[in-house]
């Protein structure tokens, strides 16, 4: 066993509650960590101060209060299941304003880049598909840092035509 699936048996081995083979397995961890064993004594010294303390008794009335508040509830009979929550009205109701909203707007079609190209028709896309190898090496020209070191040339002067 390890740290991590002692903690799912720990509180089972504390209440004696583990089987003997889950008891013997945590045992073994806490004799050889010294962490988890330190949490087990936690706990232990946790449950001893609670058992210290006085077990409060509810009052002999009680039973009877709980009882009068679940009868005076008015979901609380076969057919409340039909009563809507406030919450389940408010949200439909919003979700029906936003619906007849929406389909009274009219249609804008605002497309993409690729839906506009389509929408222009084969010759766009043939434009494309043409200059494909270009836009493929684009990257790698753009950051090819010989094309920086290359000495700017002035521009040669038209010649002039002799009369």
């Amino acid at each position: 066993m390890n740290c991590k699936t002692i903690e799912t048996s720990l509180i089972a081995y504390l209440d004696s509650k583990a089987s003997p083979a889950e008891r013997r397995e945590v045992q073994a961890h806490l004799d050889a960590c010294s962490a988890c064993r330190a949490r087990a004594e936690e706990f232990r010294a946790l449950w001893g101060v609670l058992d210290e303390l006085p077990q409060v008794a509810p009052s002999p009335a009680f039973d009877a209060a709980v009882r009068a508040r679940v009868a005076q509830d008015p979901r609380a009979g076969m057919w409340a299941w039909l009563v809507p929550s406030p919450r389940l009205a408010f949200a439909l109701a919003a979700m029906l304003v936003l619906s007849v909203w929406l389909t009274s707007m009219p249609e804008q079609r605002q497309g993409s880049p690729n839906e506009m190209a389509v929408a222009h028709g084969s010759e766009a896309e043939f434009t494309v598909i043409k200059n494909l190898p270009v836009l493929e090496n684009y990257d790698v020209l753009s950051n090819f840092d010989a094309l920086s070191e290359i000495p700017l040339q002035p521009e040669a002067a038209p010649a002039q035509p002799h009369m």
